[in-house]
C-alpha cells in the first residue's frame, strides 16, 4: 500500500509510542502484579476545570443547536469574549472578527498554519527541542526546515546568533514557544520583541505558541500581543487546556495578523468545522467569567514542582527547579548514564521498574536527548511516591 514519504520524516511520534508502552505495562501488570502505573508522560492536568463551566457546557449540549455543525458565522460570540480577554489580560485592543479565529486546541492552530502561508520547499525554523506539532506542522506542509537548537548553557533561550542574516532572509515562517515546553521554562520578553523585530524586518511570519502564558511560576510569561509588529507578520495560539485545565474539550485561539488569520480560517474550512457551540459557551464563561483560574492553580503547582524536586534531589537526581507549572526537565540520572542507556531506554526501563512513565527528550528533538520530562499531573503525595519509586528503580 501506498504511503506518503511525509509520513516517514514524522516518524511514529512520542506520545504515541509512549502510550503503547504504557499499555502493555498496563497488560503485564494485570498478568504478574507489580505496581499500578502512574503516568507522568503527558500534560493532561488531573485539576477539575470551574464547575460553573462545565454546568453551562451540560446545559447548552442539550440545546437542538448544539449537536449543528458550527460554520464561521457561529463563532462570533467566543471571537468577542476572546477580544475582551485580550483588552483585559494584555490590554491590546483587537479585532474579534478579522484578527481572532477559534481553533480545536492549539496545537491543530500550530499544525495547520503551515499549510496556509507555506509553498512546498519553503524555509521555515523551529526551536529544537519543540512541541511536536511545531515541527509536525512544518514536515507535512513540505517545508525545508531548520532547527534552532536550545541549550542548557544557555537556558533553553533562542540564540538568534545562531541564525546567520542570509538565512533569516531565506526563512518564511519561525514557530516557537515560551513558556516553553519540554524546558519548562518561562522565556523572556525581550527575546520574543527581538525576534518579532526580525520577523518584521525579514517579511518572515512569527508564530508564537503560548498555551502556558498563565502559568508562569516565577517571572511574567512573554506575548507576542505585547512585541511591535505583530499586527503585520505575527499570529499566537492559545488554549483553554492548561490555565483552565479543560484539556480533552479541545478548546482553542489564534489572535493575529488578519490576513494570517484570514489564511488560516482558509485552511480549516477545508479541513474541519468548528466546536460545538455547547463547548464555545463554556470557553466564552471560563474566559468572562473565570479569567482568574490559572492563577489559583499556581501554588498547587509550586507546593508539587517544589516537593519531587526535593524528594528527587535528596536521593542523588539533581533537577533544575522550572519556573513554569506542570513540568519537570531532567537530566538522565547518573545511573542510567553509568549503564550506557539513551533517554528512551530509560523512560522504558523506569517504566517496567517502577511502573512511572515519563516522556523522552528526543521525541522533542536531537537537542532533548539524555533529557526527561516529568508532568506534575497528580497529587503531591502520589509525585512524591512516583519519585521515590523512579529512584528506588535505578538504586536496584
Amino acid at each position: 500500500m501506498p504511503i506518503s514519504k511525509r509520513l516517514s520524516a514524522l516518524g511514529s511520534g512520542v506520545f504515541a509510542r509512549s502510550d503503547a508502552a504504557k499499555q502493555t505495562y498496563r497488560e503485564t501488570t494485570s498478568q504478574r502484579g507489580g505496581p499500578a502505573l502512574v503516568d507522568l508522560s503527558i500534560g493532561s492536568s488531573d485539576l477539575a476545570p470551574p464547575k460553573e463551566v462545565l454546568q453551562s457546557i451540560a446545559t447548552a449540549v442539550l440545546q437542538p443547536s448544539s449537536t449543528s455543525y458550527c460554520l464561521q458565522a457561529g463563532v462570533k460570540p467566543f471571537h468577542r469574549a476572546v477580544a475582551d480577554w485580550c483588552r483585559q489580560r494584555f490590554g491590546v485592543v483587537v479585532d474579534p472578527d478579522r484578527e481572532v479565529q477559534l481553533l480545536v486546541g492549539s496545537q491543530e492552530g500550530t499544525a495547520h498554519l503551515p499549510l496556509a502561508v507555506l509553498d512546498h520547499g519553503d524555509a521555515a525554523l523551529h526551536l529544537d527541542p519543540c512541541y511536536p506539532s511545531h515541527s509536525g506542522g512544518l514536515h507535512l506542509a513540505g517545508a525545508a526546515v531548520q532547527k534552532l537548537p536550545l541549550s542548557q548553557e544557555h537556558n533553553w533561550r533562542p540564540d538568534l546568533q545562531r541564525i546567520r542574516a542570509s538565512q533569516w532572509d531565506q526563512l518564511k515562517l519561525f514557530v516557537l514557544g515560551y513558556p516553553h515546553n519540554p524546558t519548562a521554562r518561562v522565556g523572556d520578553q525581550e527575546d520574543l520583541n527581538r525576534i518579532m523585530g526580525l520577523g518584521t524586518r525579514h517579511q518572515l511570519v512569527i508564530a508564537h505558541d503560548n498555551p502556558y502564558v498563565d502559568l508562569a511560576l516565577d517571572g511574567v510569561a512573554p506575548t507576542l500581543l505585547q512585541a511591535s509588529g505583530w499586527r503585520d507578520w505575527g499570529i499566537e495560539f492559545f488554549s483553554l487546556s492548561k490555565g483552565w485545565c479543560l484539556g480533552g474539550f479541545r478548546l482553542g485561539f489564534a489572535v493575529g495578523a488578519a490576513p494570517l488569520i484570514a489564511a488560516l480560517r482558509q485552511t480549516k474550512a477545508v479541513i474541519d468545522f468548528n466546536q460545538s457551540l455547547a463547548l464555545q459557551q463554556g470557553g466564552i464563561q471560563a474566559l468572562q467569567e473565570f479569567a482568574h483560574w490559572p492563577a489559583q492553580l499556581h501554588p498547587i503547582f509550586r507546593e508539587r514542582r517544589d516537593r519531587v524536586v526535593d524528594s528527587l534531589s535528596n536521593r542523588g537526581w539533581n533537577v533544575a527547579t522550572p519556573d513554569m507549572a506542570m513540568y519537570l526537565w531532567m537530566p538522565l540520572p547518573a545511573a542510567a548514564l553509568a549503564r550506557g542507556w539513551s533517554d528512551e531506554q530509560t523512560a522504558s526501563e523506569l517504566l517496567q521498574r517502577s511502573g512511572v512513565a515519563l516522556t523522552p527528550g528526543s521525541g522533542f528533538g536531537t537537542a532533548g536527548r539524555d533529557w526527561l520530562r516529568m508532568a506534575l499531573v497528580r497529587p503531591v503525595e502520589e509525585l512524591e511516591l512516583a519519585a521515590q519509586r523512579l529512584m528506588d528503580a535505578l538504586d536496584e
